[in-house]
Formats: C-alpha cells, sequence, structure tokens
C-alpha cells in the first residue's frame, strides 16, 4: 500500500469516526401510561383520574401521554349526566386522553349522543390496551 493509498484510507476512517462521535442520541421517548377503567364505581373512576393527575404534575403535563381506556361497567362514568364528568373533561383539558370501547356501548346500547362530548373511542377496549402495551405503554389499573 502506497502512502497515497494509507492517507485515504485513514481520512474516510477518520472522518467516520469523528462523524459517529459527533452524532447526538436521540432524546428519550415520553412516558407514556394506559390505564384500563372497567368497573363502574366512582370511585374507582376518581382514583383513576387521580393517578393520571399525579403522573402530569410528577412529570409534567407536556412530558407524558396518559390514556384512560373504559369499557365494561366502567363506560357509565363517561355518559353526559355522570357524577365523574366534571372531571372527566378537566383531565381532557389538562391532556389526558379518553377513550371509550365502542363494543362495550353497543352492548349496552349506548349512542355517541349518551356520552360526555369530549371523549373518543376505540373499536375495543381490551385490544387498545394490548396494542398501547405492544408499543411501550406502561399499563396501570387503579
Amino acid at each position: 500500500m502506497n502512502r497515497r493509498t494509507l492517507f485515504v484510507a485513514l481520512a474516510i476512517t477518520g472522518g467516520s469516526l469523528l462523524a459517529t462521535g459527533c452524532a447526538s442520541t436521540p432524546p428519550a421517548p415520553k412516558p407514556r401510561i394506559v390505564m384500563q377503567v372497567s368497573d363502574g364505581d366512582a370511585a374507582k373512576w376518581n382514583l383513576a383520574l387521580n393517578v393520571a393527575g399525579n403522573a402530569q404534575k410528577e412529570l409534567g403535563a407536556d412530558k407524558v401521554q396518559v390514556e384512560l381506556v373504559a369499557f365494561g361497567p366502567g363506560i357509565g362514568m363517561l355518559k353526559f349526566d355522570a357524577v365523574t364528568a366534571n372531571r372527566v373533561n378537566d383531565a381532557i383539558k389538562s391532556g389526558v386522553k379518553v377513550v371509550a370501547c365502542e363494543n362495550t356501548m353497543s352492548a349496552q346500547k349506548l349512542v355517541k349522543a349518551d356520552m360526555n362530548q369530549a371523549i373518543g373511542y376505540v373499536p375495543a377496549g381490551v385490544i387498545q390496551i394490548m396494542n398501547r402495551q405492544n408499543e411501550g405503554w406502561a399499563y396501570v389499573r387503579p
């Protein structure tokens, strides 16, 4: 190998090592929490809403994603006239995503007009939770 070839090889290798050393580490993803709420009990809902609020308070509302998934008996607390309606609205305004299971709604003969207008919907609550866990979300069931 002549000096010129050696110089070029070292320049290329050194340049790639330098570029690798300068590459910034990607930022860590936001913590993500998915919560199951399947109890038709206002106390359980209030606990879930407290947990969501505490996570936002501890980590910063803009630094954590929180999603509450309601199905089964828990869906009743998402009706527009539920005792938890104001707290659910406050949580949504703070950045918490609240979704209702359409399978449960269908089984209970509920339509979107019966529900809190600020919530979202998923076809199947259990599948939503499973998908979130597969995406790396932390699962919590208060």
